[in-house]
Order: structure tokens, then C-alpha cells, then sequence
């Protein structure tokens, strides 16, 4: 078996750890100095890709949404996002390490097909926290994918995401009709209370982590929350 190799270290703002991009052939791996476990991997990216199908399919008019994505990763869920939206939609991703964009321009694109490189795309080298405080109806679907559930792992500043004030903020990004989405690793009832106490319309979905060639689910199970804003709603 091929080895890994140390590709990138890259500090986490506000912290004392560093993610470290490593490879292994075509295979990519994300990890926290530290952490024995993988941050994420480039062959299992089902569930990501879903976070972005799924919210994009409950949109009145995917073809010309306009998708806030928090966290690049690998850039699996921004190219679903694209692939979900028109050539009169766009997406603007949120990502608080530079180095990671910098990874996936260089050898770690192609393995979602460089969606970086598609014109519809702009990239904020940001916390996604701040760039949804500031938007105003903005965005038809905010997709998280920041951590491991609805709590801060890479920046305890992300728990504020979760809370009642992070989720009345993002009501206030989106447009009537508009979706917000969060990926886990696990359940979280008390976080599909928190969604519904706000004011969403709220499924919970469970996918996933790799499909095989003929479409279907393989690998651990994630799950996905699509908090959906109704049509007539308006932000306060």
C-alpha cells in the first residue's frame, strides 16, 4: 500500500491546531494535529454532495438560487451546489483558512472537479458566522458544513451557529423560501428543536457518507437537517 504524504499544514485562526492535508495516490485526507480521526476524506463525499442537493431541490427556483456554502473542505459541496444551480445561479463560499483554498486550486482540486475554477463561484477568505450577521435576504440556501454536528469542533466561535441568535441570523440571510442546511455526523434532537423553536419548517434526513457506482448508499450514515423558511416569511 501506497504511503501517506505530508502535503500542507495550515493554522486554525483562534486556536493552537493545524489541519494537515495529506495523500495517498488519488486519495486526499484532512485531519486536526492532534486528532486520530479523519476531518474528512476525498473518497467518501456522499453526504456533503447531499447537503447541497437536497437543500437545493426544496427551492422554488434552483436555477437561479444564490448558495452561501460555510467551510470549502474539499469542495465537494460547492460543486453539488453548482451542479444543482443554473448558469444564472451562483455560490459564495466562506472559508476561514486561507491555505485551503490555496489546497484546493492546487493538488487537491481535481478531486471535485475544480469547482473553484467556475465562474459563478466567489470565494471569502472569512468565518462564516460574520459573513451571515451581515447578510440581509441575501442568499436561497446557506449550507453548513463547518464541523462535525451543531457544535463548534474546529472553532468553539462556531457554536454561536447553533444557538437560537445563530439561527435567527441565518433566517435573516435567506430569502422567503429559502433553505438553511447543516451536516452532521450524528443526531441531534435538541438541535431539530432549536431549528423548529426558530421558526423553520424542519426535515431531518439521514445519507450516506460514499454512494458505489449504481447509485447506491454505502458507509457510515450522516445525517442532514433542511430548515426551510416559508415562502411568505420575513426577516426581522
Amino acid at each position: 500500500m501506497l504511503p501517506w504524504t505530508l502535503l500542507g499544514r495550515a493554522p486554525i485562526p483562534g486556536t493552537q491546531d493545524r489541519l494537515l492535508l495529506w495523500q495517498r495516490g488519488d486519495e486526499f485526507s484532512i485531519r486536526i494535529s492532534g486528532y486520530v480521526s479523519e476531518l474528512m476524506n476525498s473518497r467518501l463525499h456522499g453526504s456533503e454532495e447531499a447537503l447541497a442537493t437536497q437543500a437545493c431541490t426544496l427551492l422554488g427556483n434552483p436555477q437561479a438560487a444564490r448558495v452561501l456554502v460555510g467551510g470549502l473542505g474539499m469542495g465537494f459541496t460547492l460543486a453539488a451546489a453548482l451542479r444543482a444551480v443554473g448558469e444564472a445561479g451562483s455560490a459564495v463560499v466562506a472559508e476561514l483558512v486561507p491555505e485551503v483554498v490555496e489546497w484546493n486550486r492546487g493538488a487537491l482540486g481535481a478531486a471535485a472537479g475544480r469547482p473553484l475554477d467556475d465562474p459563478r463561484v466567489s470565494v471569502l477568505i472569512s468565518d462564516v458566522a460574520e459573513v451571515i450577521r451581515a447578510a440581509r435576504a441575501d442568499y436561497d440556501a446557506v449550507l453548513l458544513d463547518v464541523d462535525n454536528g451543531p457544535e463548534g469542533m474546529t472553532q468553539q466561535e462556531n457554536n454561536w451557529l447553533y444557538t437560537p441568535a445563530g439561527l435567527a441570523a441565518a433566517r435573516r440571510a435567506l430569502r422567503p423560501g429559502g433553505v438553511l442546511a447543516v451536516w452532521s455526523a450524528e443526531q441531534d434532537t435538541g438541535f431539530t428543536a432549536r431549528l423548529t423553536a426558530a421558526g423553520y419548517a424542519v426535515q431531518v434526513r439521514t445519507v450516506h457518507a460514499r454512494t458505489d457506482k449504481s447509485g447506491r448508499g454505502r458507509g457510515a450514515r450522516h445525517t442532514i437537517w433542511l430548515a426551510q423558511l416559508n415562502e411568505g416569511s420575513r426577516q426581522g
